[in-house]
């Protein structure tokens, strides 16, 4: 149902008349029409089957994380610290990889945590609070130790990227549960991860499934608010249309134009929606108190908001949530700690960390936890032995063993998966690639990775490729 057809249409449920028909036939009244959701059609789930999930918050870390300060507990870095990491630690997927860097023991201490048992440091007190909601994986391998292809990797499935991001396919095949919201949506916190926009692109699948940006500060998106009445607003989206409609039926590249169409639809929608949706102000103290809405500091303040946001999105029926890290000192990776390691890691656990846990307390005291995925991964780990920075105080990039988690969703929860060697540095146990991790979503959005596809360049695309296994072990009720 989700393959592409023949025609190099999407294989979606359709009505009897297709969309290019409507538009050849009708009027300039088709702008006011289409208000009035004839095209509803486009937004119909179509699972391959029942889903364990219906929404997705991915908590992006800009910048790797490091796994051995965080989920990944190596006592034998304690234990060898200061000495020589020798030819055993050398990995292509580890930036400067010589043997002569040193071994580097957390700074952090670890402790196992709920009923689950669960290693996490000091550095995540909050979201140790909630370890027994955790689906812990530590053996996440990736492609290249560099920002840009890594990110895009974590959000396309490619590390050149030129392809539709994971929110796009969700969208594309599932669409929104609210006509009046877009179903993609990222908040962002003022900065573009590397790799830039592409990030959040829809590529080769139609326009209308790439994300939505919510800024942080100020006005959450730009021109929301109309300067016309409503009956002029309708009278120049209906001339738009119009016009629209007499170059679809002329032009060779119809989807485009059909895509402007379809964002005309959605932004009309978005109007009285997206402005409630993003005000927090009549939300309860105590609730305002446990994301850190009220924080001194402006950055966890900010990050707070846009959690917030992404648990009221939920509840308004987006599909796929995404929040980016605010940034520090025009760091567009804000998580990459070259140097000084404790002092910036601290800074982003604080401003971060507190939210992600009452993200997943808040949706599972309102009984949104079981339909929703919250995804914490950065797109890569941070190497065990010393920085070529700073030989004392930091962590270079490091794909080749890291550590992400679900919560909610249907996975287990209060679990660990794979393993890394004895200091952190590759995995050795139950390798898990992102294919993997976008394989095994889907599944949980009811969606076959393999079936998911649309036609270009000659051969179906999908998100996976032509990889991606579905990871049964993590999941429940399989």
């Amino acid at each position: 149902m989700l393959n592409r057809t023949n025609s190099g249409c999407p294989g979606r449920i359709t009505n009897a008349i297709t969309r290019r028909g409507f538009l050849q036939s009708s009027s300039a009244g088709f702008g006011w029409l289409a208000l009035q959701g004839l095209f509803s059609n486009q937004a119909q789930a179509a699972q391959h089957f029942p889903a364990k999930a219906k929404n997705i918050v991915f908590c992006f870390m800009d910048g790797g994380p490091s796994h051995v300060d965080t989920f990944d507990y190596k006592p034998m870095l304690k234990k060898h610290e200061g000495k020589p990491i020798g030819t055993q630690a050398y990995s292509k997927r580890s930036q400067a990889s010589d043997p002569g860097r040193l071994w580097l023991g957390s700074p952090w201490k670890f402790e196992k945590r709920g009923q689950s048992g669960l290693w996490v440091s000091d550095l995540f007190p909050n979201i140790a609070r909630v370890a027994d909601h955790l689906c812990v994986v530590k053996s996440m391998v990736g492609e290249l130790p560099l920002h840009g292809q890594s990110n895009l990797l974590m959000h396309t499935g490619r590390s050149i990227g030129l392809a539709p991001s994971f929110g796009a396919w969700v969208t594309y095949g599932l669409g929104t549960e609210n006509r009046n919201l877009p179903g993609y949506v990222v908040l962002n916190n003022d900065w573009v991860p590397n790799g830039g926009l592409e990030n959040f692109g829809s590529s080769f699948l139609p326009a209308s499934y790439q994300a939505t940006l919510m800024r942080a500060r100020g006005t959450p998106v730009d021109n929301i608010v109309p300067h016309d009445a409503p009956a002029i607003q309708r009278r120049k989206l209906a001339l738009l249309a119009g016009q629209d409609s007499a170059f679809a039926g002329e032009s060779s590249d119809k989807h485009v134009i059909e895509s402007a169409i379809k964002n005309y639809e959605t932004a009309f929608r978005m109007q009285t929606t997206v402005p409630e949706v993003a005000d927090i102000r009549n939300e309860p103290t105590y609730i305002h108190k446990m994301y850190g809405t009220d924080s001194a500091d402006e950055h966890q303040r900010y990050y707070a908001t846009q959690a917030l946001r992404a648990r009221r999105l939920v509840e308004a029926g987006v599909r796929f949530v995404e929040i980016t890290c605010p940034s520090f000192d025009n760091n567009n990776s804000p998580w990459d700690q070259h140097s000084h390691l404790k002092q910036n890691h601290e800074k982003n656990a604080r401003v971060t960390e507190q939210s992600v846990a009452a993200l997943i307390t808040d949706l599972h005291q309102r009984g949104l936890l079981d339909e929703t995925i919250v995804l914490w991964a950065g797109e890569m780990g941070r190497t065990p032995h010393t920085g070529a920075i700073n030989a004392t105080s930091g962590r270079d990039h490091h794909v080749n063993g890291f550590t992400l988690f679900m919560a909610g969703g249907g996975f287990k929860p209060g679990i660990s998966y794979g393993e890394t060697d004895e200091f952190g540095n590759g995995a050795v146990v139950n390798p898990v690639s992102v294919h993997d991790i976008h394989a095994t979503i889907l599944h949980q959005m009811g969606i076959d990775h393999e079936r998911l596809t649309f036609r270009h360049g000659g051969r179906d695309q999908r998100l996976t490729d032509v990889e991606g296994v579905v990871l049964k072990e993590l999941l429940k009720d399989i």
